[in-house]
């Protein structure tokens, strides 16, 4: 699999640290994506318009959802320490795809 610029390896948990060069005994290499790339692969297949996906097209549907999420979770963050609060609420949420142009299209999808 080719390295994605800017990908930050995020380290298998339970994984012991492994020195340069070298793999945790029986963790393979470090993961670069954080959603389970099975079920990923899984979502995309239930589609019934996709025959098959790759590896590659499966990784970048992951990392860009896990983007995603960390972006509308950290924008939503503000509003909830807006409210003095450290959870993140529904109301947040709304707040967040309301203010910020680029959440338009979630408008109403969380009624």
């Amino acid at each position: 699999m080719a390295a994605v610029a800017g990908a930050v390896p995020v380290p298998v948990a339970g994984a012991e640290a492994a020195g340069p060069g070298e793999e945790a005994a029986g963790a393979g290499p470090a993961r670069l994506a954080r959603l389970p790339l099975a079920r990923v692969k899984a979502l995309v297949k239930a589609d019934p318009d996709v025959s098959l996906a790759s590896q590659e097209a499966v990784f970048v549907l992951a990392r860009a959802t896990e983007l995603f999420v960390e972006t509308i979770a950290k924008d939503a963050y503000v509003y909830a320490q807006q409210g003095k609060r450290k959870t993140l609420q529904r109301k947040d949420l709304d707040n967040a795809i309301e203010a910020i142009d680029e959440f338009a299209f979630l408008e109403g999808t969380l009624d």
